[in-house]
């Protein structure tokens, strides 16, 4: 197959798309954003105008049908990922949906099943995989270095979400997808999957609501807030070679939380343990007492870009996408596939139901 020498994206979405993935894009070797559509017109041609993007859909889906688009990025509320991501399949397109996959492990099925049938490059866009103190610690995990998992944790406090004068918007919708359980909590449990090379058996988990009414955009009346911004889970490892079989994890996510934010992974073993946090990787040895930092390489930054893990992580990731494309590869070695993004829906489906029944829910039975 013949190489490639430029691919062409076609964006739909205009907010973390403008901030995170145009500028990675526009700063990849042998990519160009061809075509963007919004929700709202005006917010796709103001974006268009920013980075020079020749096309503006009226509709995403002239996007999606655009002859020099070869890349779907669906970078949009969780509710529209199932059917522009089927569109875009049905179009012979690759595709990046952004997370969570979808609203339910039935969609997510769905789409996965959908992507295996097109054969093209599709990936969901879990871009912490690509910073590298995350995959030095895989492969510390993977070497049998810590010795078996016995428990694991992710720590994520936030406040952006902590005013009450912060207006309602989707993300204050659960029939959008809003809510942190789907917006870090699939950050956090892809991570964990990932990180222990195992899936999950049982989940219990609460969510709460702590501011439940914003101020409407459009007229200021108060709306009701129907997300989470705070979500707890519990979880039981399914054992596996490098999990034991009594292997635990604690997840504490919170977007409404002062002070300094903080995005922490933890992994304890039978011999040490790993943490970390933004670019940095520490290790302990079990009975030592202390932390040492280790070693890694930092990832780059795409320029225009805020300094934050996901932003490195996104610019590694982006340019394996392209050179994939280009190279007329499937695939993007190490990245999350639509199955991964199944696997970590059926987790999250079941910790809602946790929350709403108040009793453990056994997962990976699906």
């Amino acid at each position: 197959m013949a190489k490639k020498e430029s691919i062409g994206i076609g964006v739909i979405g205009a907010g973390f798309a403008r901030t995170t993935q145009i500028p990675a894009f526009v700063a990849c070797e042998g990519a160009r954003v061809a075509a963007i559509a919004s929700g709202r017109r005006e917010n796709a041609e103001r974006v268009a105008r920013e980075f020079g993007i020749p096309f503006v859909g009226a509709d995403w889906r002239e996007v999606v049908a655009r002859e020099e688009v070869s890349l779907v990025c669906v970078t949009t509320p969780t509710v529209f990922h199932r059917e522009m991501t089927l569109a875009a399949l049905a179009h012979g397109k690759a595709v990046l949906c952004e997370k969570p996959t979808a609203m339910t492990a039935a969609e997510s099925d769905e789409m996965r099943r959908a992507a295996t049938d097109a054969g093209v490059l599709a990936h969901v866009d879990h871009e912490l995989r690509f910073v590298p103190a995350r995959s030095k610690a895989r492969d510390i995990v993977a070497a049998g270095e810590v010795g078996r998992v016995r428990h694991a944790k992710v720590l994520f406090r936030a406040d952006w979400r902590a005013a009450v004068d912060h207006g309602w918007d989707w993300w204050s919708d659960a029939a959008s997808g809003g809510g942190i359980l789907g917006a870090i909590g699939s950050h956090a449990v892809d991570a964990l999957r990932w990180l222990a090379q195992s899936e999950f058996a049982e989940v219990s988990c609460r969510l709460a609501t702590h501011v439940t009414r914003r101020a409407d955009a459009a007229g200021g009346e108060p709306r009701r807030v129907t997300s989470d911004d705070e979500a707890n889970l519990l979880l039981r490892f399914a054992p596996s070679e490098l999990v034991s079989e009594t292997a635990t994890a604690a997840v504490s996510l919170s977007a409404v939380e002062s002070g300094a934010p903080c995005h922490r992974a933890e992994i304890f073993g039978e011999r040490g343990a790993l943490r970390i946090e933004g670019s940095r990787l520490w290790r302990a040895e079990a009975g030592a007492g202390r932390w040492e930092e280790v070693e890694v390489e930092v990832a780059p930054l795409a320029a225009g870009m805020r300094d934050t893990e996901w932003a490195r992580g996104f610019t590694v990731f982006s340019q394996k996408i392209i050179d994939a494309l280009k190279d007329g590869r499937t695939c993007v070695e190490g990245a999350a596939t639509f199955d991964d993004g199944h696997r970590t829906q059926l987790v999250l489906d079941d910790a809602r139901r946790s929350h709403a029944t108040g009793r453990t829910a056994v997962t990976g039975k699906k």
